[in-house]
């Protein structure tokens, strides 16, 4: 396919992918580093080695399965870090990303994950998605509290372009929100944006208390909080992807390029839904564009990766989450009518979205992996109850 019959459309879901993954969780990478006692240099060489590892392997899955395959580090692993690792410093944390890894790629390696993730009904992983996913569309409309314009101007342009022609109403928000943050002055780029930092090779140390003090709850976190909405993700937009090769590729990749700073590869969640949508791509067998196009963003994000700081300040958050919101009202709409379409399954959906959507963290982990053990255990109940009656 060369690069001018690329659609556009797709190009523009794998940009927004990456943007919307480096604004939401790149503030809390820096915490963690920090909190580890990383020089501002070391951050940066980090976020550099990130987006390569992520550009790396969104590429290569993406392009071997043929199916909009993203990757992403642990957000909520990276939230365990930034509380967890004060007093540590950058070398133990090295170690605690190579036990982490290790442990994923053994979970990889054994087909544990996978044979977990085959007895989840179909309904509950779309109810789970949907729950993840809440959060961004109500952030879209209440970003109009405190950005009426700016949010406002991007609802109504994608609306009209949802009416005249679909496959653009995204772009159409984009190109609004630009000109509107240009027109108040909210677009504000540092005076020196280009910023290229060389990662350091990092030697790891391993202490037993930290392994088990904080790297067994990161794995934890990483497995159930961002492969397990990762896998989800793609099984309920309609790929079925062998899942532990994708384990043990990601697994692999974070273990090799942990000494970098690279402490965690994961399948993606929320930035994956954005290139799995309709709005990415009208016909499902081509949206892998728009996931290549993401992995070419995050090598690119990754060559600049001292820049992403100043590169995050440039626009307003009420852009960010408007436009994110707004790529993934699509996808929430399908998974809550996947989730809520089978009346039998229904009650076990509507837990699974509820607990998810709520945000809560018991035990170091967060809501998606409760909201599928909710769910589960509703669904169980429910048809031993269903059997008994028959």
């Amino acid at each position: 396919m060369r690069l001018s019959t690329l659609p556009f459309p797709a190009i523009l879901a794998g940009f927004i992918a990456v943007l919307v993954g480096y604004a939401s969780s790149a503030a809390i990478i820096w915490q963690a580093a920090a909190a580890a006692g990383a020089t501002p240099q070391q951050i940066a060489g980090w976020l550099t080695m990130l987006g390569i590892a992520m550009g790396i392997s969104t590429l290569a899955l993406t392009l071997w399965y043929r199916a909009p395959i993203l990757t992403a580090w642990s957000t909520p692993g990276a939230a365990l870090l930034a509380t967890s690792l004060a007093g540590s410093n950058v070398h133990q944390a090295v170690g605690i990303f190579i036990f982490s890894s290790f442990l994923i790629l053994i979970c990889g390696v054994s087909g544990l994950f996978a044979r977990l993730m085959r007895i989840i009904p179909h309904s509950l992983a779309a109810a789970m998605l949907a729950g993840i996913l809440l959060r961004f569309g109500l952030d879209a409309f209440v970003s109009l509290q405190g950005h009426f314009f700016l949010s406002f101007s991007m609802l109504i342009s994608w609306l009209l372009l949802k009416l005249l022609a679909p496959r653009y109403a995204v772009v159409a928000a984009l190109v609004v929100g630009l000109a509107v943050c240009m027109l108040n002055g909210e677009f504000s780029p540092a005076a020196d944006p280009i910023n290229i930092v060389m990662p350091e090779l990092t030697a790891p140390e391993f202490h037993w208390a930290d392994l088990l003090g904080i790297g067994i709850p990161f794995f934890l976190v990483t497995m159930a909080s961002q492969n397990a909405p990762g896998i989800a993700t793609l099984n309920a937009s309609g790929y079925n992807v062998p899942v532990s090769p994708l384990i043990v590729v990601t697994a692999l990749i974070a273990l090799l390029l942990a000494p970098f700073g690279v402490f965690s590869v994961c399948i993606a969640a929320i930035t994956a839904a954005i290139c799995q949508s309709p709005d990415a791509h009208s016909e499902r067998s081509k949206r892998w564009i728009a996931a290549a196009a993401a992995g070419g963003f995050y090598l690119l994000a990754g060559l600049f990766g001292g820049s992403i700081s100043s590169l995050l300040t440039a626009l307003p958050l009420a852009f960010i989450q408007t436009l994110a919101g707004l790529a993934l009202l699509g996808t929430i709409a399908g998974s809550l009518y996947q989730a809520l379409s089978h009346v039998e399954e229904r009650d076990a959906a509507i837990i699974t979205f509820l607990v998810t959507a709520s945000g809560i963290t018991l035990a170091g982990v967060g809501a998606a992996f409760w909201g599928l053990v909710a769910g589960g255990a509703s669904y169980t109940l429910l048809s031993l109850r269903r059997g008994m009656s028959s």
